[in-house]
């Protein structure tokens, strides 16, 4: 198992119900195939430039452990989503 940190950034025209069910369908992604360390919900925020022509979105910071294959697994997944504007996969030096 590795370790990775996972920053997305969730389409902020959504209300706050719907964004917090796309953060939790993520999460049971996340803990279905590794372990879950920490999630933290930075909320909305400006972007640094214009995303589908969207100038906030709400962004997400995850925490895990996953076995190797997960990551692509997970990028799969958040690119058939269309209420991700945009993710970031990095693994974690032990």
């Amino acid at each position: 198992m590795n370790k990775y940190e996972t920053v997305f950034i969730v389409n902020s025209e959504l209300d706050e119900e719907a964004a917090k069910a796309v953060v939790e369908r993520f999460k049971g992604v996340i803990e279905s195939n590794g372990e879950l360390e920490s999630l933290e919900e930075w909320g909305n925020r400006k972007l640094a430039y214009p995303i589908n022509d969207k100038l906030e979105g709400y962004y997400v910071l995850v925490h895990y452990s996953a076995p190797p294959e997960f990551p692509r697994e997970l990028e799969r997944v958040f690119k058939i989503s269309d209420d991700i504007l945009k993710f970031l996969i990095i693994r974690k030096d032990e």
